[in-house]
């Protein structure tokens, strides 16, 4: 796999993250009764992310919790040793029951990732909403779901492969095309 290009560059992340976090507001008329839940791994730091900027446009934290949804997944890959999937645990600080719900992911593809998150939100509460915050947006959906908020549609093809990579997991922070 060859590096295409880079579309997004630290700068480009952070504004993308800013305009989602003034439509989040906006959407919701502030942040009452609002919960950031990150999808693991780079969702988690995603949402922390928009806390922030959230917390400097309204002068008020709002919670954020982490999701694993191994179990949920329809294609399990990633497993231990004895073949059992790898779980590292969601950490919901506070009840989902009747808030509203804001997924977030860094890449929404075929959907299938989502559909496993709202899966695993339901076995934890019952939101009243549940949005759908991504910073990239590819296209080829498998199921109907749609983002709320998106940091950038990016067209890709079948054959490519968009990586984002943060700071927080990567150590260098960027959004590239790869081609097989």
């Amino acid at each position: 796999m060859s590096q295409k290009a880079i579309v997004l560059d630290e700068q480009a992340i952070r504004r993308a993250l800013t305009r989602i976090a003034h439509e989040i507001i906006e959407k919701n008329k502030g942040i009452e009764g609002c919960i950031l839940v990150g999808i693991r791994t780079r969702g988690i730091y995603l949402a922390r992310r928009l806390a922030e900027r959230i917390q400097q446009i309204e002068g008020a934290n709002i919670p954020v919790g982490e999701l694993d949804i191994t179990l949920y997944r329809d294609d399990l890959s990633k497993v231990t040793v004895d073949e059992e999937p790898l779980v590292k645990g969601s950490e919901i600080p506070h009840d989902i029951t009747n808030q509203k719900v804001i997924l977030v992911d860094d890449v929404l593809y075929t959907g299938r990732t989502v559909r496993a998150a709202l899966d695993a939100l339901v076995d934890i509460g019952r939101p009243s909403s549940v949005q759908l915050a991504v910073l990239v947006d590819r296209g080829h959906r498998e199921l109907p779901i749609r983002a709320d908020y998106v940091g950038k549609n990016i067209p890709t093809s079948s054959s490519e492969k968009i990586v984002v990579e943060l700071n927080e997991v990567d150590e260098h922070e960027h959004v590239s095309i790869f081609e097989n």
